[in-house]
């Protein structure tokens, strides 16, 4: 249990990280972008001050935390459509993020502990995939310049 709370203590900090980078350019929403990731970086500071509570906590609300990441990379897709070509990647994980989180909520505890070692994995590698995403439309933003 212990080594699951770091694990989501990890997926937290990342996506904390990336959120407050992206906070620093110069675009209207950067605000968004700074909430988000200091709540995902809170997230993170959480996870590793109690990882064994935070498996059992996370497993508890888990439903809700996919809610909230489901909803923003919707969000996020969104926002990103009249500069980003591959938008709708954002918002194809966005859709199955949301899906899951109802999906989850109707699970019992037991089941629970083994959806987040799954789902935590699946969210990480979503996030990756967009991130790789969006790593090779800057290079192609950049090799236009």
């Amino acid at each position: 249990m212990t080594t699951v709370g770091i694990l989501a203590g990890f997926v937290f900090l990342g996506a904390g990280i990336e959120n407050l980078a992206l906070a620093r350019l110069d675009v209207p929403i950067r605000s968004v972008w700074a909430l988000f990731g200091g709540l995902f970086v809170v997230s993170a500071v959480l996870c590793f001050v109690n990882p064994a509570d935070t498996f059992a906590g996370v497993a508890d609300m888990l439903g809700f935390l996919f809610l909230i990441v489901g909803v923003w990379w919707m969000v996020r897709a969104f926002i990103e459509r009249p500069v980003n070509p591959l938008w709708w990647l954002g918002l194809i994980s966005g859709i199955l993020m949301t899906a899951l989180a109802f999906w989850t909520e109707g699970q019992f505890f037991i089941h629970k502990a083994y959806v987040l070692l799954v789902f935590v994995g699946i969210w990480a590698l979503m996030q990756g995939i967009t991130s790789i995403a969006r790593a090779f439309e800057i290079r192609a933003v950049r090799e236009k310049l």
